[in-house]
């Protein structure tokens, strides 16, 4: 494959950098706009080679795995202008579904850096800490199956020390399964929360041993597929004024500044409200600080977070009544005539967005909503069907926590 020069005229949407050709558009990650870059060429995509004349907004990585690893995508680029691409991604994504709210300044929420992470473990003959030479534990290479074994990883938050070497220690244990392995790893306020999935069934001694190695690293919680190895202490996350016992493997925000920065948006936005329906609820993270001035009904697929969310309100003071169903809203989304009486709703789905919830939102009488979403696209999808129901989009925040990525948080607010 022979090599080429290629000007950069604009980054994607998901960070590489294009170059018009009259072949057609070549993607070519690591580059930036007006650059001009040597890259082996296949088809649209481009491996870059050498920067040839770097833009002035190219700055330093702050990893020696950037480039390798697939974690970050950005680490090459000056703050400024990466914040209003960041920004324009939602701009973009509304436009193109004929929405134009105002839209503000992008919210930086990276803080100390990420309180959770996934590490991958697989097996291979080498690359690996001494004594560990049959693992490589890390992150997935950029597009590729291939595991970039990490010792460090700088987006982390503090909170996550020693979360690699109890990773590199459990895999090791595993390591004679020869089974892939995800291990998530989940900075709690009482330390540690670890669960381990990939081991497939295992007998006595190599629970006891994994225990151990949980016991060694002061694990608060180490389980495995959600089942419980050992606990220390119950990983607990303050939300509002209730407390969380987090359930196995369950899904936080990334980082503690991103959950304050939407948390605060949603509260917010909904001040006024007095009966509100938390829709795709999780563990509770707005809603039990909603209920610190409404009355909330959760709804959530989860059944142990719904759990968590219900057992963090027994015996808070100051805390409204709070309900919460197992609901999967996906295929049974709230009814618009089960909304009835509502203040306010807010949404907060997964990435493919809440299509089936957002037509019975449109459907209904709810005079506010909030949309919180990790994913522009099918956000504007989803505010334009409510749009077609009467809603007017009224403004749009971007929340940046998921900092070097091209991946980015917004809070909506619609009212009819």
């Amino acid at each position: 494959m022979s090599a080429t020069l290629l000007t950069i005229d604009h980054l994607g949407h998901r960070g590489d950098g294009i170059a018009e050709t009259p072949q057609g558009p070549v993607y070519v990650p690591l580059t930036l706009a007006g650059e001009v870059v040597e890259a082996e060429r296949q088809n649209d995509r481009g491996r870059l080679v050498e920067v040839v004349t770097p833009s002035p907004e190219r700055i330093e990585p702050v990893c020696r795995h950037f480039g390798v690893c697939g974690g970050c995508a950005l680490q090459h680029w000056a703050a400024a202008p990466y914040q209003v691409w960041k920004r324009e991604l939602v701009v973009e994504a509304l436009a193109r579904v004929g929405l134009a709210p105002q839209i503000a300044p992008l919210v930086p929420a990276h803080g100390e850096g990420r309180r959770r992470a996934v590490f991958h473990a697989r097996g291979t003959g080498g690359n690996a800490p001494k004594g560990c030479d049959l693992l490589a534990v890390g992150y997935a290479g950029r597009r590729s199956h291939a595991i970039v074994a990490i010792d460090a990883c700088p987006i982390l938050a503090p909170a996550l020390d020693g979360a690699l070497k109890a990773s590199w220690a459990v895999a090791q244990v595993l390591a004679p399964l020869a089974k892939p392995l995800d291990i998530q790893v989940t900075a709690t306020e009482t330390g540690l929360d670890m669960d381990v999935r990939g081991s497939g069934p295992l007998k006595p001694d190599r629970i006891a041993a994994l225990a151990e190695v949980a016991g060694q690293h002061r694990l608060a919680r180490l389980t495995r597929h959600g089942e419980l190895v050992l606990q220390r202490e119950p990983p607990l996350v303050t939300m509002g004024r209730a407390r969380v016992v987090l359930p196995p493997g369950s899904f936080l925000q990334a980082t503690a500044a991103g959950e304050a920065a939407l948390a605060a948006l949603v509260t917010e936005a909904l001040s006024g409200a007095g009966r509100i329906a938390d829709l795709f609820s999780g563990v509770g993270t707005f809603g039990l600080r909603l209920a610190e001035r409404a009355r909330v009904a959760a709804y959530e697929s989860s059944a142990p977070a719904v759990e968590a969310l219900l057992k963090a309100t027994r015996g808070v003071a100051g805390l409204k009544p709070v309900t919460a169903e197992v609901r999967d809203l996906f295929r049974r989304p709230l009814l618009a005539q089960e909304m009835k009486g509502l203040d306010a709703a807010v949404f907060d789905p997964p990435r493919q967005g809440a299509e089936a919830q957002a037509r019975q939102l449109a459907a209904s009488a709810v005079p506010l909503v909030v949309g919180v979403s990790c994913d522009p696209v099918t956000f504007a999808r989803d505010a334009a069907i409510l749009a077609e129901g009467g809603y007017r989009l009224e403004h749009v925040t971007p929340v940046d926590q998921f900092l070097y990525s091209a991946h980015v948080e917004l809070v909506g607010v619609f009212r009819r």
